[in-house]
């Protein structure tokens, strides 16, 4: 079995390989391969991401099929069903390491202060069960003198958030406390920066 470790060494040097314009991994399968995905997955590793399309975690970690087990969801928020599916991945694939991927110039943070500076200009009732989940980690810089730099603001929120839901994954679900307290799984944080392409692991 691989450790939470080695999973993170091997998205780092996937990056590090996106970073530096290396060809991508071949995911032209042949049938015999292809077949075999088609009966079983095993994925080293889970990834929490948002749904931005500058930010598709396979091409960003350079893997390819049956590789990563990817949620994607605006925000990279953690709701019941995203608990769910990293339960079942880290259950069922025994995938030892959980990462919260967020990113530079999240649109999701970007709507969040947006209704916090203008709350008689909601967006729709579902934006705002994303937004809802967000809020916490923005509106306490909001009090800050960050609030008079929204690039700043938005920064600084970017992390905030990812690292709420990250104490949410490792704190929110009796199953996740008792493989991380067994030492069989580990969840971290990370940005991506849409600007170089790289991706800094923080919380390790």
């Amino acid at each position: 079995m691989i450790t939470a470790q080695d999973a993170l060494e091997r998205l780092k040097q996937g990056n590090s390989e996106f970073v530096a314009g290396k060809p991508a991994k071949d995911t032209h399968l042949s049938l015999v391969e292809r077949a075999t995905l088609a009966k079983e997955q095993n994925p080293f590793a889970i990834i929490l991401g948002c749904s931005d399309s500058r930010v598709p975690a396979e091409i960003v970690f350079n893997q390819g099929l049956g590789d990563l087990f990817v949620i994607r969801v605006a925000g990279n928020i953690v709701a019941p069903s995203q608990v769910g599916s990293v339960e079942f991945a880290a259950e069922r694939y025994d995938a030892p390491l959980v990462v919260v991927l967020g990113h530079s110039h999240c649109g999701a943070i970007a709507a969040t202060i947006d209704a916090l500076r203008h709350p008689d200009q909601k967006p729709s009732s579902n934006l705002m069960s994303i937004v809802n989940r967000v809020r916490p980690s923005v509106e306490i810089l909001m009090h800050t003198d960050l609030r008079h730099d929204l690039d700043k603001l938005c920064k600084y929120a970017v992390r905030a958030n990812v690292q709420a839901s990250v104490n949410q994954l490792r704190h929110g679900s009796a199953v996740l406390e008792q493989l991380i307290e067994k030492g069989e799984l580990k969840v971290v944080g990370a940005e991506y920066s849409l600007e170089t392409g790289k991706v800094e692991f923080f919380d390790i």
